[in-house]
């Protein structure tokens, strides 16, 4: 679930004091921050790609992940060491928020690696979308991958998000991956739900591509560009 807010809300806090974040014509590559350092670019089945980096001056564990389809930037954000969402920006959407202090049940990548399975129920606080509750699970299905020469252990899921009287704005499950090199979550095979309809997604990894290989800190998506969601009436 760690990747799913991103794609559901279309977006982590800004990079505190870094410039923006920007595309450096004509060679569609894509320009970090100063101080900052990318280490992986994923293209995704979902005509979207990922660079995910660290930045001097960011708490110890902290990760940063931004993406791209082919409009451009469509969500930067940062997680911890526990892949905990610190901060999110959801650039189509128009809202930045941020992790509450002391989360009811914090999200722990340690405690689903040793034993299987996480549950959590934390807050999200933004002054443009207000207070959000996320309430879910991760479970390591006891499956491996391997994906572009990259072995991943597959995952499923199920999360809700509430606003702040309570009310469920959408729930989701499905299949995921982690990477326990990277120490991170990608995305897989979602089924989504809001009020009006249900819709499936396949945001999984195809491409993983290192400093120093073609098509690292690309600008453009590479897979499914085109391809229109699978969606039907709520139930």
């Amino acid at each position: 679930m760690r990747l799913l807010l991103a794609l559901l809300a279309a977006l982590p806090l800004p990079l505190l004091a870094q410039e923006p974040l920007s595309i450096a014509p004509p060679a569609r590559q894509f320009a970090l921050p100063p101080g900052c350092t990318a280490y992986l670019t994923v293209q995704m089945a979902s005509c979207t790609l990922s660079h995910h980096f660290h930045c001097a001056g960011d708490p110890e564990g902290w990760q940063r992940r931004v993406d791209l389809d082919e409009g451009g930037v469509s969500y930067f954000g940062a997680i911890d060491s526990e892949t905990q969402w610190m901060e999110s920006t959801h650039v189509l959407a128009g809202h930045t928020e941020r992790l509450e202090p002391a989360p009811a049940d914090p999200a722990s990548f340690s405690g689903l690696i040793a034993t299987g399975i996480d549950t959590y129920d934390f807050q999200t606080l933004s002054d443009q979308a207000g207070t959000q509750r996320f309430i879910g699970q991760d479970r390591l299905t006891g499956r491996s991958v391997v994906i572009d020469g990259v072995t991943l252990e597959e995952t499923d899921y199920a999360i809700r998000a509430l606003d702040a009287s309570g009310t469920e704005m959408w729930r989701s499950a499905g299949l995921e991956y982690i990477n326990r090199d990277f120490r991170m979550f990608l995305s897989g095979r979602s089924s989504i739900t809001t009020a009006d309809e249900t819709f499936e997604v396949n945001d999984s990894p195809v491409e993983f591509v290192f400093p120093d290989e073609a098509g690292f800190l690309s600008a453009t998506p590479h897979h499914g560009c085109g391809v229109v969601l699978s969606k039907r009436g709520a139930s």
